[in-house]
């Protein structure tokens, strides 16, 4: 287990659901070094006691000036690996979604992607390689009722990721960008939702279930490591065939 050996990784939204989960594959297979940011601590010590390569810090993503200090200081390191992994959810009709709804969703899951991705490639081209795997949705591919905002942000995370492919390897820089596309994933954020509701979803997944955390935590994984060295550009659903 050592597809990330030596390697320093940052993952955004760190501390809880999909993103602790990539934290622990990532320490697990050998990194040198994860951390994992969120906006508070809660689960930074319990992440930090199970994984001595673990180590968290508070960072806002929405906040330029919080996410360069902490560049700042863990770019010493040689950030090889970025995840976006950070996002919120204000579902709502659109006749009903309020401005705050909107800006508040924009915020975390699109600025933030951009204000990450904005400080840490420049050091990623300079040292001529890594990779950033962002998180997106399918949702942001095909749409959702009640989830304009939502949509807007993870179809925006896609169209950056084609983007950056090409832009982040100009010059011969090696930086790959990658998306990974979840389906219905059974995360603390789902538990809300009534299995009324999940049944009929379940039911139109080719694979029969939703996806577990560690499924979407894999597919960061392979993108991460250097099995994907030629893939970049891409945006990989990992929904159980919910949509071919």
């Amino acid at each position: 287990m050592d597809r990330m050996k030596g390697k320093t990784c940052v993952v955004t939204g760190g501390a809880r659901g999909i993103g602790r989960g990539i934290v622990e594959t990532l320490a697990r297979e050998g990194a040198k070094r994860v951390w994992a940011l969120d906006v508070n601590d809660a689960g930074f010590a319990e992440l930090e006691k199970a994984w001595p390569n673990v180590k968290g810090a508070i960072v806002d993503v929405t906040d330029s000036a919080s996410v360069a200090a902490f560049v700042g200081k863990a770019g010493a390191e040689d950030i090889d690996v970025l995840v976006n992994n950070a996002g919120i959810t204000r579902d709502a009709l659109i006749q009903k979604m309020q401005d705050a709804d909107w800006a508040a969703v924009i915020a975390v899951n699109l600025t933030g992607v951009f204000n990450m991705t904005r400080a840490v490639a420049p050091l990623m081209m300079e040292k001529g390689s890594g990779s950033i795997v962002s998180i997106s949705s399918v949702v942001g591919l095909d749409g959702n009722i009640g989830q304009s905002n939502y949509a807007a942000t993870k179809g925006g995370v896609v169209a950056m990721t084609k983007g950056w492919a090409k832009e982040f390897a100009r010059k011969g820089a090696r930086v790959r960008v990658n998306a990974v596309s979840p389906g219905y994933t059974r995360t603390p954020m789902l538990e809300s939702v009534p299995e009324k509701v999940l049944e009929p979803i379940i039911a139109k997944t080719p694979l029969g279930r939703l996806a577990e955390i560690q499924d979407i935590a894999d597919a960061v994984l392979f993108l991460s490591s250097e099995e994907a060295a030629f893939i970049t550009g891409q945006v990989l659903r990992v929904d159980g065939g919910l949509v071919l």
